[in-house]
């Protein structure tokens, strides 16, 4: 299954699926393409190194967000896309973009959806003085962080945590997470019902 993987920033969550892609271990999934919204940004260069074509198509650039997505999806049809994963991507996307990907959107979020959705979700879960949070790897619905759950794992908070260092704690678990939904998704091993979702034998 060909993967387009949007991103916005240094990349760490599509380095890891380029890693396991190189070892052989995302098959049947593949990276066929990076999309970023903003131009010179590391993950940029990270796709470069793989060989992974590339993209920028820059939002600002766009009147409006129709105009951005329709952009995207023009892109990824050229490139025979078929499911799409949210690497650090800060755009939200609009359920016209949702419906040509129908349950083929993964994203991963730093924290326990519902828990703390959007944006400087460590900082949420330090300021609200939680003991534990985590990361969510989830389909993407028309909600922020709000679509059926695929794996979540707990991380515990440091008395000393700030942002910086509980996010990277995260970022550890997500590394790991996202490459094997996006093989589990491409393998047809992922089935989604009242919300549940179901992982077939990995």
């Amino acid at each position: 299954m060909r993967f387009a993987v949007l991103v916005s920033g240094s990349g760490t969550n599509l380095q890891s699926l380029l890693d396991h892609q190189t070892r052989g271990e995302l098959a049947p999934a593949e990276v066929a393409l990076v999309v970023s919204n903003r131009p010179h940004v590391q993950a940029l260069e990270r796709a470069a190194a793989a060989g992974v074509p590339s993209i920028t198509i820059d939002h600002t650039s766009f009147d409006d967000r129709a105009a951005f997505e329709y952009a995207v999806l023009d892109a990824l049809e050229a490139q025979s896309i078929e499911a799409v994963v949210l690497a650090g991507f800060m755009r939200v996307l609009t359920d016209r973009f949702i419906s040509a990907f129908p349950n083929r959107i993964i994203n991963t979020h730093p924290a326990l959806c519902p828990a703390f959705p959007g944006v400087h979700a460590p900082q949420q879960a330090l300021d609200h003085g939680v003991k534990v949070t985590g990361c969510t790897i989830h389909f993407v619905d028309k909600g922020v962080d709000t679509g059926p759950i695929i794996f979540q794992r707990c991380v515990e908070v440091s008395p000393d945590d700030d942002a910086a260092s509980l996010h990277d704690r995260i970022r550890r678990l997500e590394l790991e997470l996202l490459p094997r939904a996006a093989r589990l998704l491409a393998a047809q091993q992922l089935t989604i019902e009242d919300r549940r979702v179901h992982i077939a034998a990995d």
